[in-house]
């Protein structure tokens, strides 16, 4: 008997941390199973899904870049999520069609689900960065009625997303180096409310030019949210939780996502809580 797997396709693909994630969950659980890394070029995803859908041992794959919106014609149908996002980060063979999700907005969200329990006045989030990332952060922001700046290079791209994502939300877009020089602007009275800045962006990712923001731009008791994970602390965490902000890393957001596909993959609930630490221990390690 076949061994059930999934992988991750992706072009680079060796940086992939997924399947440290999916190999750790699966060795806890004791299932029988794998998950493997697959370097898939945009030339070959179509024969790539083509052979995987004939192998009863597949169990589906996660998707990242440069495939995310690239798969979506190659793909049986959409689940509703994926589909407003316009990305794709996990395919599941499903009575013989592949369906493409989008686990990235949950996984986003999950660090957040204890303040967005709470009644709040308002909500307001600036989210830095209009590309792949940035779209599920949008659709799912949104759908927790979050008022969203959108900043980027290129602040009619930013308008585009918002319009496409939530044409009903009276969002606003802003250019990215709005956030880089100081600003005298008073905040008013921020109880009840909530307030986040999330670097959607891949600037402070080991390579890239750091993220320039000040922080006389978060209102008081904001949170900071960085979807970078190498380097995990970045300099725009560092400064943030300096400043005395609440921050949330980028490994949050990956094994929150992962979460979500384990559970299309292999038909169970990954151990969270406390078995979080020891992932993250070996993630780093």
């Amino acid at each position: 008997m076949n061994v059930p797997y999934a992988e991750v396709i992706g072009d680079p693909i060796a940086q992939s941390k997924s399947p440290v994630i999916h190999g750790f969950w699966l060795e806890k659980l004791g299932l029988e199973g794998r998950y493997d890394r697959a370097h898939v070029t945009a030339d070959g995803l179509a024969d790539y899904l083509a052979a995987r859908r004939s192998d009863p041992a597949w169990r589906g794959c996660n998707v990242t870049m440069p495939h995310k919106q690239a798969v979506i014609p190659l793909l049986g149908r959409l689940d509703p999520l994926a589909e407003r996002i316009g990305a794709v980060n996990t395919i599941v063979p499903e009575d013989g069609a592949l369906v493409g999700y989008n686990t990235d907005a949950p996984g986003f969200l999950e660090p957040l689900r204890a303040d967005l329990a709470q009644t709040h006045y308002f909500r307001m989030a600036r989210v830095l960065g209009t590309g792949g990332a940035a779209r599920a952060i949008v659709a799912a922001l949104a759908d927790e009625h979050a008022v969203i700046v959108l900043s980027g290079r290129d602040v009619e791209k930013a308008r585009r997303l918002l319009d496409e994502l939530d044409p009903q939300g009276e969002h606003h877009v802003a250019p990215l180096d709005h956030f880089a020089d100081a600003t005298d602007f008073v905040f008013d009275d921020r109880e009840g409310c909530f307030d986040l800045v999330v670097n959607a962006s891949s600037l402070g990712m080991s390579g890239q030019p750091p993220l320039a923001f000040d922080m006389s731009h978060a209102p008081p008791g904001s949170v900071f949210y960085d979807i970078v994970t190498s380097p995990l602390e970045t300099e725009f965490l560092k400064a943030a939780r300096a400043a005395g902000f609440r921050t949330v890393d980028g490994l949050s957001m990956l094994i929150g996502q992962a979460d979500h596909a384990f559970r299309r993959f292999f038909g169970a609930v990954p151990p969270r809580g406390a078995a979080d630490v020891e992932l993250r221990e070996r993630l780093l390690a």
